[in-house]
């Protein structure tokens, strides 16, 4: 399937979405710059949006809607076995999954940190930071964020309708037109299925 198969669906599926239509693609075209130019990708939030950046990167690590089988070079000094099973993944760290970093800042820093911490530690220029928060006012996605455009990495959001403080420290702020925590949730996973096929689709397909 194509790019524009994945973004005619999305839009016909969830019309809601297109008041965010301009937003999406340019995070479409904010992650495949960086994955071209050889960057990763960063993702922070809480609760069940700690699940969403798990999910994010459950699609790039492996292939998602199709297999990618490794090139040539990368089957160099593999088992035919082994090299017939991996697949072709793309950089992206859920920054949830650091628990003794995350222990040992809590105890000795400021739990409100860690993701600062982590972005300041693992992130480069051409690196890109998604920041999860349906209200967008978490304050450690927002430090992180800071940290982020401190560093030169552009920032995604993905938020509810207004926003919150995450929307002034965005590049790109996906602002999905719900109010609850739920129906904003229920908005954004539509939206990084979106951009993860969309990344598939360019960088494999």
């Amino acid at each position: 399937m194509t790019e524009q198969h994945y973004r005619d669906d999305l839009f016909s599926r969830r019309p809601v979405l297109e008041a965010c239509r301009a937003q999406i693609l340019q995070a479409r075209d904010a992650l495949l710059a960086c994955y071209r130019a050889g960057g990763k990708l960063l993702l922070c939030g809480n609760g069940g949006s700690a699940a969403d950046c798990d999910h994010i990167s459950g699609e790039l690590l492996k292939g998602f809607m199709g297999k990618r089988p490794l090139l040539p070079a990368e089957r160099e000094g593999l088992s035919p076995e082994l090299a017939g099973k991996l697949q072709r993944g793309l950089p992206a760290i859920p920054l949830t999954n650091f628990p003794a970093l995350g222990t040992a800042f809590t105890n000795d820093v400021d739990p409100l940190l860690i993701y600062a911490q982590l972005v300041n530690a693992l992130g480069r220029p051409g690196d890109v930071l998604i920041g999860i928060s349906t209200s967008g006012n978490a304050k450690n996605v927002c430090a992180a964020a800071e940290v982020a455009r401190a560093r030169k990495l552009p920032v995604i959001a993905l938020t509810g309708r207004g926003g919150g403080a995450l929307r002034q420290l965005a590049d790109i702020c996906i602002n999905v037109p719900a109010d609850e925590t739920y129906l904003i949730q229920e908005l954004h996973l539509p939206v990084y299925h979106y951009l993860c096929q969309a990344i598939e689709a360019e960088l494999f397909g």
